[in-house]
């Protein structure tokens, strides 16, 4: 491989979760080949003080403590200079969902800088300053960034070149074209009475792929109307007719 590898840069208070998962499987057999790498920042060495504090009381009174700008900012810059030119990533709950549209984005460039927060959050700010994109990896709170940091990089790391063995395995598959995946069997044909449907073991590849259509447009529409709302079915050819000779 040539050029600087897709880089994740992990700004966190705790370094230790981390590879974590990310050094098994796809992520880990792909990072020691050298198809990406991770790069983690203590954001505690970054502290001013002796007792190396990271975190105050929030102006305007109120529970739990808020990450220190001028602490953050320190790491941000750390990070900057390491690897310069990677989108900087808040993860927080207020952040924008995360979707495969913008996962495929970050996947596409040299990589991504994440800052995950602790606490009741971290000073708006360096937030500010820094220009951070904030993003969400749903509607539910974690008790830090952290393991939003590994969803995110795992999501991107498996559209990395080389990554997944079929690549038609990363096209296929839930939120491409706003449609969640079409339900999967293999053997044995019967189960517990349950029947692989027939149509799959046809060997009609057109039927199949009208099939498989048909299952993500219903599960889609039942699951997911937000997404189904997003999505317009392509118009789907008319049948084709044998000729008649006349």
């Amino acid at each position: 491989m040539t050029g600087q590898p897709w880089t994740a840069q992990v700004l966190t208070l705790y370094p230790g979760m981390f590879p974590g998962p990310l050094g098994a499987s796809l992520a880990g057999k792909a990072e020691a080949e050298g198809r990406w790498r991770l790069h983690t920042i203590n954001i505690r060495d970054h502290a001013v003080d002796k007792h190396r504090t990271v975190d105050d009381s929030p102006c305007g009174g109120g529970a739990g403590m808020v990450m220190r700008a001028d602490v953050v900012d320190s790491a941000l810059a750390e990070a900057e200079e390491e690897t310069p030119g990677l989108p900087a990533i808040f993860l927080t709950p207020r952040g924008r969902l995360i979707t495969q549209a913008r996962v495929r984005e970050l996947a596409a460039g040299p990589g991504v800088t994440l800052l995950c927060g602790r606490f009741e959050g971290v000073d708006q700010r360096v937030i500010d300053a820094r220009g951070l994109e904030e993003l969400s990896l749903g509607d539910f709170v974690l008790s830090g960034g952290e393991p939003a940091a590994i969803a995110l990089i795992d999501a991107c790391v498996r559209l990395l070149p080389g990554v997944v063995g079929e690549p038609a395995s990363v096209v296929e598959e839930s939120f491409s074209d706003d449609l969640l995946e079409y339900p999967h069997y293999t053997k044995p044909q019967e189960w517990q009475g349950r029947m692989v449907p027939d149509v799959l073991l046809s060997g009609h590849h057109e039927n199949v792929r009208a099939w498989r259509q048909a299952e993500s447009e219903r599960a889609t529409q039942v699951r997911r109307p937000d997404l189904w709302a997003r999505y317009q079915p392509r118009p789907r050819p008319a049948p084709k007719r044998k000729r008649t000779n006349t």
